[in-house]
């Protein structure tokens, strides 16, 4: 599976998460990848519930956010995310922008717990830069 999700947006999201530390391109490039599969996930739950409800297009209350936050308050960039959503429910169903929007939302605060545990795992590690083993560890260690 390809990696839809620029790295440069991730790179920045783990920046503001890790302090003085330096951040590997292996990094960002791990964590866009586990941000792209989770999104993928949710939009397969989010799919499910507009099929209950007999709808084709995607809202944000289908992936149970109440409100919306403006789209300019956000790093990821919202066409990838959209991309990110229709990975594996296709063009059978439609993403409105709320639900576009309110999926970026929820998966940059997924990002931004990774990177602040990473973070800390690095420091532990007594080194100067997150590493993609450090995304790994929060990974093996929580999930």
């Amino acid at each position: 599976m390809s990696v839809e999700l620029p790295f440069a947006p991730v790179d920045t999201i783990i920046r503001r998460n890790a302090g003085d530390l330096r951040v590997s391109a292996d990094a960002a490039e791990e964590l866009a990848r586990r941000i792209q599969r989770h999104g993928s996930e949710l939009a397969i739950d989010a799919a499910e519930r507009a099929h209950e409800d007999g709808r084709k297009t995607l809202m944000a209350a289908d992936f149970d956010v109440e409100q919306v936050v403006p789209r300019d308050e956000l790093e990821l960039p919202i066409a990838p995310i959209d991309r990110i959503a229709r990975l594996r429910i296709g063009d059978r169903y439609r993403v409105s922008m709320d639900a576009r929007i309110a999926l970026a939302d929820i998966l940059e605060d997924y990002a931004d717990n990774v990177a602040g545990a990473a973070a800390k795992l690095a420091r532990h590690a007594d080194r100067r830069t997150i590493q993609a083993e450090d995304i790994e560890t929060y990974f093996a260690l929580f999930e």
